[in-house]
């Protein structure tokens, strides 16, 4: 049986997308917010950027954010199974 998908749209820096997930509508509504918020910022920094280079760094800035929070979480996990193993 396939999972439902969930069909929203949204606004994110002045253009209309439409997200697809299985994840609930408020999920994915958060997911834009956070996505316009950084395009946004970019936006404000760089203005003469085009719309696709602050697009791009966007999304450096997004799996940098990504790569520290699982390099984080790899290490806690880490953390974890020693202390598992010590008791």
């Amino acid at each position: 049986m396939s999972e439902q998908k969930n069909r929203i749209s949204v606004r994110i820096y002045n253009e209309n997308y439409t997200l697809v997930g299985s994840e609930d509508e408020a999920h994915l509504r958060h997911i834009a917010e956070e996505v316009n918020d950084k395009i946004t910022a970019i936006a404000k920094m760089s203005p003469g950027l085009d719309t696709t280079r602050k697009a791009v760094l966007t999304a450096c800035n997004i799996m940098d954010d990504y790569i520290k929070l699982k390099e984080k979480c790899d290490a806690l996990e880490r953390e974890v199974d020693a202390l598992k193993k010590g008791n």
